[in-house]
């Protein structure tokens, strides 16, 4: 198997969000897609946060395309020179006032969508966190923090009790694998 060949690339649209590219791909049997359109996006951290009561610490806020409030695991992207940890640290703190003594668990690094993003998230578990400030929003956020019993998350997303989004269900289930294989609890 071949990679494409970008014959061709325009950008459509730039903003602080993220870009919008077209290209002309040729396949390696020949074919010519004149408009593959590419969404450009800077790379994201997330975290599955879990307290000192084993709960799990959620936001949930309203997300436009999807015309709905969703729970989500803290996310965002990195400021600056920050490495990922100090990203995710201060997207944490922002978000939820809660910060953790303890250094983040990188749990792996996924393409979101390689299809039509070019973006990719890392994923963390942040343990023994604790609510120490109050939140720091941007003038776009409206976030709720929510807490649920890590244990029984797991069940909500399953059973489709809750709303959220793919990289969450995924962030959960990373986080409880890890935390069973390196005996934090059966």
């Amino acid at each position: 198997m071949d990679k494409w060949k970008t014959l061709k690339s325009e950008y459509i649209n730039k903003s602080p969000f993220g870009n919008i590219r077209k290209d002309s791909c040729e396949l390696p049997n020949g074919i010519v897609i004149d408009e593959y359109y590419v969404n450009e996006y800077s790379d994201w951290v997330n975290a599955v946060v879990i307290t000192k009561e084993n709960q799990i610490l959620l936001v949930e806020q309203y997300r436009y395309a999807g015309e709905d409030f969703f729970l989500e695991v803290p996310a965002g992207k990195k400021e600056g020179n920050e490495t990922d940890e100090e990203g995710l640290i201060r997207e944490v703190r922002e978000e939820t006032g809660y910060i953790s003594d303890t250094k983040p668990i990188f749990l792996g690094e996924f393409m979101v969508n390689p299809a039509t993003q070019n973006n990719k998230i890392k994923t963390f578990l942040l343990l023994d966190a604790y609510k120490k400030h109050e939140q720091d929003l941007d003038d776009t956020e409206e976030i709720d923090v929510k807490l649920y019993d890590f244990d029984c998350f797991g069940e909500l997303i399953t059973t489709n009790k809750i709303k959220t989004q793919l990289f969450t269900v995924t962030a959960y289930f990373m986080a409880k694998n890890y935390l069973v294989e390196n005996n934090h609890y059966k």
